[in-house]
């Protein structure tokens, strides 16, 4: 995103409107969440077990949670059982494998099936094991399984990003909420940890080996999936869901480097806002850099080592450190623009966006600023979208 480059900055209050936004699905019953693209919309199921979901241009997303006590006869021992029930049935002709995800076993099947009038269908299909809860009529605790399949028509070559979207949103328990999703998990393993340097700061943080090259392919990926949507009516959606799903598989990638961000940054220790502005000039400094050709947002992982990025991306950071030390945060972005900056529940005065009930303040990351300080001329308050993260 471009950022305006003027001398003159001034500290104005924005105050919007309330919107209706996409938000994460979360099951009360069975524990687990998924945020699935904003394009599929409710088609059927029993709002207990079982969800069905179809988008426009005919891609459909099943969720099945498999559990002793349910009014189906189908029970099964295991992922494995259930998996192989799913491939048996469809005559399906894709794949499986099986991978630990968090320390479970989990299944995911490549879909190549033909339906009911013998059109060639294709996706993926994942099964999970949720949350352990107490047996049927006081019996042994049971593991609830589930199964989800994304598929579509096989012409359709554009599918295969929504599939896989579909299916690595989704969180199988509460915690994982804010960890990668299991098929970025499948794909890029996190087996190796490494020790990088922080961007002018003098220290190192331990990730993983493979942390940069799954963020950028998640991002890459989501980027296809916002730009099928960026001038249909639901953009606005598209465009919130795009820096959620960024920002949950990013948040665990980030942990140590955070800590050593505020290790360094937070000595001796600072209020909120002294603290969240010394971040803030850590992030101004990063060479400030675009992909036209992508995504244009580089993951966060290589902006905090390489110290380089864009506005969006350098929000997030920002949001993201403040909230391993526990301040509230999240981002504003605007299209009309072609800029982002970042939010965070401070005192004190300056530039505010009211967003989830609050007031929050407003940091611009690419212009080294003050906290509270933006450009005149990005402050209609009809072009900007809060960006809340959980």
């Amino acid at each position: 995103m471009n950022t305006k480059k003027i001398p003159l900055f001034i500290a104005f209050f924005i105050l919007v409107h309330s919107y209706v936004f996409s938000v994460p699905l979360h099951s009360q019953i069975w524990g687990f969440s998924m945020d699935i693209p904003v394009c599929y919309e409710y088609t059927g199921g029993n709002n207990r077990d079982t969800f069905s979901f179809e988008s426009p241009d005919g891609a459909m997303l099943d969720i099945v949670v498999y559990h002793p006590d349910s009014s189906r006869s189908t029970a099964f021992p295991d992922v494995d059982a259930m998996i192989l029930d799913v491939h048996q049935r469809l005559n399906n002709r894709g794949e499986m494998d099986f991978f630990d995800y968090n320390n479970r076993r989990t299944a995911i099947l490549e879909l190549d099936f033909s339906g009911p009038s013998g059109e060639a269908m294709s996706g993926w299909a994942l099964g999970l094991e949720l949350t352990e809860r107490p047996g049927p009529r006081g019996g042994p605790p049971v593991k609830p399984l589930l199964l989800a399949l994304a598929y579509g028509p096989s012409d359709n070559a554009w599918f295969e990003f929504l599939h896989v979207s579909a299916l690595d949103s989704i969180r199988p328990i509460a915690w994982e909420r804010l960890t990668p999703g299991p098929i970025t998990e499948f794909g890029f393993p996190r087996v190796t940890p490494i020790l990088v340097p922080v961007f002018g700061l003098d220290t190192i943080a331990i990730i993983y080996q493979e942390d940069a090259e799954a963020a950028q392919s998640l991002i890459d990926r989501e980027f296809e999936v916002l730009r099928r949507y960026e001038h249909a009516d639901i953009w606005r959606e598209a465009w919130e869901r795009f820096y959620r799903t960024i920002y949950r598989d990013s948040f665990d990638r980030l942990a140590d480097l955070a800590f050593q961000v505020e290790r360094k940054l937070n000595v001796p220790p600072r209020e909120n806002r002294d603290f969240a502005e010394q971040v803030l000039h850590w992030v101004q400094t990063f060479d400030y850099e675009r992909d036209l050709m992508g995504s244009d947002f580089l993951n966060l992982i290589s902006a905090a080592v390489e110290g380089r990025g864009d506005c969006d991306n350098q929000s997030m950071l920002w949001a993201i450190i403040l909230r391993k030390a526990g301040i509230n945060s999240a981002m504003m972005v605007s299209r009309y623009y072609g800029h982002a900056m970042g939010l965070a529940e401070l005192s004190g005065p300056g530039a505010r966006f009211a967003l989830g009930g609050q007031m929050l303040l407003v940091a611009e990351t690419t212009a080294r600023v003050a906290i509270g300080l933006i450009a005149e001329d990005v402050s209609a308050t009809e072009h900007w979208i809060g960006i809340l993260f959980e």
